[in-house]
């Protein structure tokens, strides 16, 4: 089913001459203001030509894909205003999402193999169109909506036991794990090292892993210790590994392994790995404990849409939203006056490109790192870090964290007031 999560990325630039101020500049036009922030043209745009690649990988055709657009674009506006709202709220919370936006970036990093820091950005820039910053950033603000829909509305949704138990017993199925390690790793880096280099790098790696046995916590240890800053940021936590993700030697290890174990330095082309199994699950049946979790968000899932949307409704009513006109917001609040003010002192509500790029770039300036990890893979970027990680198979595309449709993920907010024609 065409869904409308697609990829956020720079916008389409409209270009605008007045006759009688020359020379030609590049513009933004302004398609709404909410609280602090900007909505442009572009952005709308550039979200309906992403939707229409998106719907096409999808294999619609015709009908059905001019169908698939037309719905698409009749609530971009709406999905842009929704996700800006509760980027605003998380923020009013006070919501620190770093970590795990860290433990993302590194599951995507580890599943396709790509330890080296800098194979690993031009990949998501190759696979998303996007810089990794502004891939990080998008990743940031769809984890934040949905960390402030589960705080604000999820939690209020109670399903009881019984319910639980009940679907469990229905779609046992569904729960039938592969057998998985939960993985955290420390590397201690041996690239462009000399022979005297080389040799003190094994005595710290030795010298952490005793330290790690002996009581230690690892997540501290690789915070202070680990080459890989990104992982590090996480408590070295890389996440669920499968079969065939690692190399052989590396999988009979940590397979072998039990919960809490801890690995010897092992050697690796790009330095010394250690890891700890954080978790580890046998193939088979997974019991209803193991999936309660799982089980509630099946359920919560179609309940939650509604209470969303009236929770974003509320957020509406208390913003300062201005919308011009030409552009309509479908989850508009009946009686909220959201008329363009000043239009003769606006118009013709534009900024220049600069304003914009400028706008946007103090939203990512303090920077961090598509679910599954339920899902890594990016589409053309749902929801959705270097890690010196044991190597495996073919490239996996990443995918942030999907949120549920009433509060599509949408593009790096943009600061602004008033438009201005430069």
């Amino acid at each position: 089913m065409f869904r409308r999560f697609v990829v956020v990325a720079v916008s389409t630039l409209a270009v605008c001459a007045a006759a009688d101020n020359p020379p030609v500049k590049v513009v933004e036009e302004i398609a709404a203001k909410v609280n602090g922030d900007i909505i442009t043209r572009g952005e709308l745009e550039k979200k309906r030509a992403d939707a229409e690649a998106e719907a096409r990988r999808q294999g619609l055709t015709g009908v059905r894909l001019q169908e698939a657009v037309k719905d698409y674009a009749a609530n971009t506006l709406r999905d842009e205003i929704d996700q800006l709202l509760l980027v605003q709220k998380g923020k009013d919370l006070n919501i620190n999402v770093d970590a795990e936006v860290a433990r993302r970036l590194a599951e995507i990093q580890v599943q396709n193999k790509l330890p080296d820091p800098d194979k690993f950005q031009s990949f998501i820039r190759e696979q998303t169109g996007m810089t990794f910053e502004d891939f990080k950033d998008r990743m940031r603000r769809d984890i934040l909506t949905q960390r402030v829909i589960g705080q604000e509305v999820m939690r209020s949704i109670v399903i009881p036991e019984p319910e639980l138990m009940k679907y469990y017993e229905e779609h046992k199925k569904d729960f039938v794990r592969e057998e998985q390690v939960f993985l955290s790793q420390i590397l201690i880096s041996t690239e462009g090292k000399n022979e005297a280099q080389v040799a003190a790098a094994e005595k710290k790696a030795k010298d952490l892993v005793a330290r790690a046995k002996k009581g230690e916590k690892f997540s501290d240890l690789a915070r202070d210790n680990s080459d890989d800053t990104e992982t590090a940021k996480n408590g070295g936590y890389i996440g669920a590994m499968k079969r065939g993700l690692m190399d052989k030697a590396i999988e009979d290890v940590v397979f072998k392994g039990k919960k809490g174990d801890i690995t010897d330095p092992i050697k690796r082309p790009q330095g010394l790995l250690i890891l700890k199994v954080e978790e580890r699950f046998e193939p088979g049946q997974a019991s209803f404990e193991e999936v309660k979790n799982e089980v509630q968000d099946r359920l919560v899932q179609p309940r939650a849409e509604p209470k969303v949307r009236e929770f974003l409704s509320r957020l509406r009513e208390d913003a300062f939203l201005q919308i011009k006109e030409g552009y309509v917001d479908s989850g508009a609040v009946p009686g909220k006056d959201t008329r363009w003010q000043d239009m003769a002192q606006l118009k013709p509500q534009t900024t220049t490109k600069e304003e914009v790029a400028a706008r946007r770039k103090k939203h990512i300036l303090w920077i961090i790192p598509a679910g599954t990890v339920k899902n890594t893979k990016v589409k053309n970027q749902k929801t959705e870090t270097p890690a010196a990680a044991p190597a495996a198979e073919p490239a996996k595309t990443p995918e942030p964290a999907k949120t549920p449709d009433t509060a599509k993920p949408a593009e790096p907010a943009k600061t602004g007031g008033d438009a201005a024609k430069q």
